[in-house]
């Protein structure tokens, strides 16, 4: 499928508009960066299949790890444009995907693993 670069941010943007207000304070200084595809050095870095792909990642110091040290990366989250137009069928299921991928970074920021988010059914 496509949707304009301006569609895809604003589909990005609502999803982070679903964070309800209380956690709003805590994802100050983390930006939200659209790329179109991971690095291919990156997937094999994370381990991930050939046959699979990622939506997301968010990379830096959550919170429940303490105060950054000297030399952490500022926390960031990146959303992968290209294998969401890939997959995803219409804009609405576009939109369902890129919220479930914009709150599963989230709450990596708020130190949540890949497994509890599994049980949480955001995988």
């Amino acid at each position: 499928m496509h949707v304009s670069d301006r569609t895809f941010r604003r589909l990005v943007d609502e999803a982070l508009a679903l964070v309800p207000e209380e956690f709003r304070p805590y994802l100050k200084g983390v930006p939200v960066i659209i790329e179109d595809w991971a690095a291919d050095e990156l997937l094999d870095d994370l381990g991930v299949p050939e046959d699979e792909t990622l939506y997301g990642l968010y990379t830096g110091h959550a919170l429940t790890e303490g105060p950054p040290l000297p030399g952490d990366l500022p926390p960031r989250i990146t959303i992968y444009r290209g294998p969401l137009l890939e997959d995803c069928v219409d804009e609405a299921d576009l939109r369902d995907e890129i919220a479930t991928t914009v709150i599963h970074e989230i709450a990596h920021h708020f130190g949540i693993g890949e497994e509890r988010l599994e049980e949480l059914g955001w995988d």
